[in-house]
């Protein structure tokens, strides 16, 4: 929780690390994701990095150029993002 400026309490959203970006293809805007945790279609993940800040949905993920709509930790995932993302960069489920 935060308050602001008008002592109004604001819910701040919670961010659960689910994996790690491993590759970006930057032709495709597609990120290799190796994820620690579940990520499903439609989940609102954030990107975060030295120099990256991205929230999305998540949306068109494949494993082995077949769409899925679940990735299982220990799996390795494409991901098309919305702005370049670099290896080493988190991904996080935002949690409401």
């Amino acid at each position: 929780m935060c308050v602001n400026e008008n002592q109004e309490v604001e819910s701040v959203p919670e961010k659960k690390l689910i994996g790690e970006v491993t590759h970006f293809f930057t032709n495709l805007s597609v990120a290799v994701i190796h994820l620690a945790d579940e990520l499903k279609e439609g989940d609102e993940i954030s990107i975060e990095g030295t120099t990256t800040n991205i929230q999305q949905t998540a949306s068109s993920m494949q494993i082995d150029r077949k769409p899925v709509t679940v990735g299982k930790p220990g799996q390795d995932i494409g991901l098309k993002v919305v702005d370049r993302v670099r290896e080493g960069d988190k991904v996080y489920k935002i949690v409401e």
